[in-house]
């Protein structure tokens, strides 16, 4: 049998405990564990064992129930190659070295359990506007980041910032947040929020922005 899929696409061979083994796909060379979310599994080799692991403790799970916002996860624990990915999204390593990172939880794919993490409510953010519960990482070890589309990365200090709620990926947790609305523009601005709703950051530090604000999802008529 022959064929270029056979050529261009064999497993790649790597030391690192989480590569990416092409632009949209996960590969971790698992030796004990790690907490990934829920569904990303798309194959594995050897001995792997996935268990739920809800929203991270009673503490978080309180403010999931409260907020609606989290991210289901699983624990993989074993030995073995483990694969993951998220609606072909392209995926990005980001290795934090004792810093801090908030990072949307629509857009976390999978991260080292050895860092520590929470959900946090964006400054000013009203329950109505949805989606401005994000979650916070700190310590040493590697995230796994997914974005719809290529993302850009900005230079909050240079100037005034926003961004749509969902295009959102990522950003310092160095950069103060709040939430702002531009009055009779929801449908101009924006459309995966469903009103005018954006993150406004200040301060030193960078901000992650996707290309797109999710696949849309045309109405069903009734």
């Amino acid at each position: 049998m022959r064929s270029h899929l056979f050529s261009a696409n064999v497993e790649l061979e790597t030391s690192d405990y989480m590569s990416l083994q092409n632009p949209k796909l996960l590969k971790v060379k698992l030796n004990g564990e790690l907490l990934a979310r829920q569904g990303a599994m798309v194959a594995y080799q050897g001995a792997i064992e996935f268990a739920y692991e809800g929203a991270g403790g009673m503490k978080k799970l309180i403010k999931k129930v409260a907020t609606g916002e989290g991210v289901p996860l699983m624990r993989c624990r074993g030995q073995g190659d483990l694969f993951l990915a998220q609606n072909a999204y392209d995926l990005y390593l980001v290795d934090l070295e004792g810093d801090s990172l908030t990072v949307n939880g629509a857009n976390v794919l999978a991260f080292d359990p050895n860092l520590t993490w929470d959900i946090r409510r964006v400054e000013g953010a009203s329950m109505l506007a949805g989606g401005v519960f994000n979650m916070v990482f700190t310590g040493v070890g590697r995230i796994a980041l997914s974005s719809f589309g290529t993302p850009v990365v900005l230079d909050a200090s240079q100037a005034p910032t926003f961004a749509d709620l969902q295009s959102a990926v990522a950003w310092s947790s160095s950069l103060s947040t709040r939430l702002v609305r531009t009055a009779g523009a929801s449908a101009l601005i924006g459309r995966g929020s469903g009103e005018a709703f954006q993150l406004a950051f200040e301060g030193q530090g960078f901000v992650v922005v996707q290309s797109s604000e999710g696949p849309f999802v045309v109405p069903h008529n009734h």
